[in-house]
Formats: structure tokens, C-alpha cells, sequence
């Protein structure tokens, strides 16, 4: 096992810990500047939430969490998939549709379901690999475009297989069998409601990241192409299939994203279904520096913010969208100080690096000038 650097331990948590300080500060001159009470947002922000509301940032964690690795798989091949938002979208719908047949039963149509949605994630994001590898389209560009083409498809598609109930507006597919509704975990005492039963899901998820990015060749490969693709060719790799490889395997994890939600809360995919997850998973993997446990952490950071913005209306009379300028201004403030504590931890390792060669060369002449 290696050493902990005590070093870098202590530049490793400097970096949030000053991200957050920036984002106090900052947000707090936004609120005196506007004439909002500073002390009634933090006040309302910080407290101590109810066990409702733990359950709440819990199971929204869980799927901001699969949001960021979906993201992170990418970025550490230096691949930018923007297109999360819109393979999640694509893979919730095609599970929707499967689940709501009931041609298994129980636990077998949520298996199923859950296959069958990072298949279609997964296809759908090789249509941008695909553009890459043979036509060098970058693939921010198309991933971005495929995101608005896939809303207007799964929306039109939805028409077609809708389940309209009689009274209501919203739309939906067929409401997925009782026996495939997962009721969850009671893990928090006086809660009424439940943890998602597939954050068992999450976990699992960020277990096979941290192991197969870092313990084996693929991953070796994979983070090697990242930081130098040339280098990675000289070692033998190739390069675009691990293109393909990567954003397919990113796509497919995006294919989990809507799980937690399709079958621990909505039961179908409809109009009211939750948007905007792929895009928090590009803000979380970023803040978490693509580490599983750093993710984990930024995820409930981020859940915690959400969950605690819904009071800012009633207790502090502050739209609760203030809470989007707090995540903003966290996230340009994390980038800003990994940045400097990277330079900062540069030239503390080339002073150091000096000292020692400066320390050899003291010593290798006064052997050489020693009487023999």
C-alpha cells in the first residue's frame, strides 16, 4: 500500500475547504449588495435538516452520484460527454416502456429494466463516439446537439405510448407493476419517507469505477490516453477504440441515472419526470476531481443545497434560487483553488527536489576533495 503524504493530504483538503469559504464570502457580498438578510439565508441554509429532508438530500445524492460517474469516466480520458442530460433521458424512457409490459416479474423486470436502460445509454452516446473516432467532430459539440434531438424524440415518442389519465395533464408511460416498485429502506429514524432501495445501485457503481479505473489495464489504458495520447499509442494502446470504449461505457452508466427515480419514486416517465441531472453531473464530477469518494462528497453537497434552497421562499423571503449562484460560485471556486494549490504544491515539490540534489552535490564534493 502507499504512504498517505501528509503533504498532500492536507493541500487535498485545503482545496474544498477554501472553495467554500470563497463561496460564503462571495455570496454573502450578493446579498448585501441586493439588500437580502445574510444572516436569515444562512441561517435557513445551514440548519440542521429534519429527517424528511435527510432522506431527501440521501436519495438525491444517489442520483447525482451516478450523474457524476456517468461524467467522470469520461473526463478522465480528457472526453467531455456533455451529452448525460440526454442519454439518461433516452435510457429512462426505453426502461419506462419495458418495465411498465410486465413480461417478468418482481425483481427480474427491474434486472431487466435496468439492462435494457444502459444498453439504450450506451447506444446512444456511441452515435457521438462514432462522430469522433471517424469524422473528428468534437465531442462537446455533438453531444450537446444530440441532447436537444433526443428530448424531441423521447417527447414525441411519449406521445405515441402515452398512458393519459382521466383529469390530469401530464402525461406518462404505463405505471410500472407494483411488484417491480421498490419501497425502499427505512434508514433514517422518524422519517416518513424512504431511501431509494437502488443506492445500493450507486454504491456498487462507484466501487467499479474506483476498481476498474484504477487497478486495472483497461483503466491504466484509458487514464494513460487521458493525460498524453501520444504517449499511450507509443505504449501500444489504441487509441480510438478506447474512444469508443469510453464514451459507450459512459452512456451506459448515464442509462442508471433515472433508475433510482423510475422505480423508488415516479413508477413511469412522464412530463413531470426530473431534468437537468446530467448537466449537475458535469458541476459534481468537476467538484469531486473525478475521485469516487471526492464525488460521493460533492454529490451530497449538492443534494444538501437543493434540499435546504425550498425553505429560503417561506423563512428568509429569498427565492430559492439564490441556491444556483451558491453551486456556481462553488463550483468556479473549487476549479480556481485545485488550480492553486496544484501550483502551490509544485514548487513546494521543486524546492524540496532542490534541497536534495543540492544536499548530493555537497556531499559527492567532499568526497571527491577528502584526502585519500
Amino acid at each position: 500500500m502507499k504512504a498517505i503524504n501528509p503533504r498532500r493530504l492536507v493541500l487535498g483538503i485545503a482545496a474544498p475547504v477554501l472553495a467554500l469559504v470563497v463561496a460564503f464570502v462571495v455570496t454573502s457580498l450578493v446579498l448585501v449588495a441586493v439588500g437580502d438578510p445574510v444572516w436569515d439565508v444562512w441561517k435557513t441554509i445551514l440548519a440542521v435538516p429534519k429527517p424528511r429532508q435527510t432522506v431527501n438530500i440521501i436519495n438525491a445524492a444517489t442520483v447525482f452520484y451516478l450523474s457524476a460517474i456517468a461524467v467522470a469516466v469520461g473526463f478522465r480520458m480528457n472526453l467531455f460527454n456533455i451529452g448525460v442530460d440526454g442519454q439518461y433521458r433516452v435510457a429512462v424512457f426505453a426502461a419506462a416502456v419495458f418495465a411498465g409490459q410486465a413480461w417478468l416479474p418482481g425483481w427480474l423486470n427491474v434486472i431487466a429494466s435496468i439492462i435494457v436502460a444502459m444498453v439504450a445509454g450506451g447506444l446512444w452516446a456511441s452515435i457521438a463516439a462514432y462522430l469522433k473516432v471517424k469524422r473528428g467532430v468534437s465531442e462537446v459539440i455533438s453531444t450537446i446537439m444530440l441532447n436537444a434531438i433526443a428530448t424531441g424524440i423521447v417527447s414525441w415518442l411519449l406521445l405515441k405510448v402515452s398512458d393519459r389519465q382521466a383529469g390530469s395533464n401530464s402525461i406518462s408511460t404505463k405505471t410500472i407493476p407494483e411488484s417491480s416498485q421498490l419501497q425502499g429502506f427505512k434508514l433514517v429514524p422518524g422519517a416518513t419517507n424512504t431511501v431509494y432501495t437502488l443506492i445500493i445501485l450507486a454504491v456498487l457503481v462507484g466501487f467499479l469505477y474506483w476498481f476498474v479505473l484504477g487497478k486495472t489495464r483497461f483503466g491504466f489504458d484509458l487514464r494513460a490516453t487521458g493525460r498524453s495520447e501520444s504517449a499511450a499509442v507509443a505504449s501500444g494502446v489504441k487509441v480510438p477504440r478506447m474512444v469508443l470504449t469510453a464514451m459507450i461505457a459512459s452512456g451506459a452508466l448515464a442509462g442508471l441515472v433515472g433508475m433510482p427515480l423510475l422505480f423508488g419514486q415516479d413508477h413511469a416517465y412522464g412530463t413531470t419526470f426530473q431534468a437537468g441531472l446530467g448537466f449537475a453531473g458535469i458541476a459534481i464530477a468537476l467538484l469531486g476531481r473525478n475521485n469516487a469518494i471526492g464525488i460521493a462528497f460533492a454529490a451530497l453537497l449538492w443534494a444538501f443545497l437543493d434540499v435546504q434552497s425550498n425553505a429560503l421562499q417561506i423563512q428568509a423571503n429569498v427565492a430559492q434560487e439564490l441556491v444556483n449562484i451558491i453551486q456556481g460560485v462553488i463550483l468556479f471556486a473549487v476549479v480556481i483553488a485545485y488550480e492553486l494549490i496544484r501550483r502551490a504544491d509544485k514548487r513546494i515539490e521543486q524546492s524540496r527536489v532542490a534541497r536534495e540534489l543540492a544536499a548530493q552535490r555537497s556531499a559527492s564534493a567532499s568526497k571527491e576533495g577528502a584526502p585519500a
